[in-house]
């Protein structure tokens, strides 16, 4: 096995994307930044993968870009392979959890932020060091986070640099929930199986609108998904029936 690799596992309808850097506390190398734009294509077009995991092997989430490599990082600016590998993960198609152990820093918080909804153990600390480093944060990293915590607790974590614990991540939005880490694998399992039971078409259409990727048009070609599909005829007579539904939609090719 590689030193430094982002490793998938696929259990059931979940893609579990493990973050691996022995001895680095798992930074991102140039090589794993470039490698997951690639691994998530792959993953968006499987169809039996309904949501994706990513998290940090042995404890720790993810120490940010290794800075052993950051004159090619800084290189393109905000046309980054970091901000190139950001931005892919905060458009997959698909729902989206970042798994928080340990260390969720620089580049990591990035990637944890471009998830739909982090789930963090009780050891997890956050930071965003960009002042502490000398840098600017690229727009588009900038803004995500300033869109899911507010302004002003945007400011305090790039005006400072500094971590915070798990229980202000919290406060603040950056985290969903947080649970002794003993309970975070079966807390996680629950939530993804949630995920993967409910209407695909549902969930898809959602994460589109509200993070604001669809036009009237395409909200009213949801709308006509509702109509094709029978899923709400389905979801209803379940309810009616007292039986889980059995929800049927795929994502229609090249849609």
């Amino acid at each position: 096995m590689a030193d430094a690799e982002l490793v998938v596992e696929v259990t059931g309808a979940v893609a579990t994307v493990v973050i691996r850097n022995p001895g680095r506390r798992n930074a991102m190398t140039p090589a794993m930044w470039r490698q997951l734009p690639v691994l998530l294509d792959g993953l968006e077009a499987d169809p039996v993968v309904r949501a994706l995991v990513l998290t940090g092997a042995d404890g720790t989430f993810c120490a940010g870009a290794d800075l052993g490599d950051l004159d090619e990082l800084l290189d393109a600016g905000d046309a980054s392979i970091a901000v190139a590998a950001e931005e892919r993960l905060a458009g997959f198609a698909k729902p989206t959890v970042a798994v928080v152990r340990g260390a969720c820093v620089g580049g990591g918080c990035q990637l944890a932020v471009a998830c739909d909804l982090r789930i963090a153990a009780d050891d997890a600390r956050f930071g965003v060091p960009p002042a502490r480093l000398g840098l600017v944060y690229p727009s588009p990293t900038t803004r995500r986070l300033a869109r899911l915590v507010g302004p002003s607790a945007a400011k305090h974590l790039l005006f400072t640099s500094e971590l915070v614990d798990a229980g202000r991540a919290l406060r603040i939005g950056l985290a969903d929930e947080v649970l002794p880490g003993a309970d975070l694998a079966a807390r996680v399992d629950v939530l993804t199986g949630a995920i993967v039971e409910r209407s695909q078409l549902s969930v898809a259409a959602t994460k589109e609108i509200i993070d604001g990727r669809a036009d009237d048009d395409r909200v009213a070609w949801w709308h006509g998904q509702v109509r094709a599909s029978g899923e709400a005829r389905e979801g209803v007579a379940a309810h009616h029936e007292r039986r889980p539904p059995r929800f049927r939609w795929t994502p229609p090719a090249g849609r």
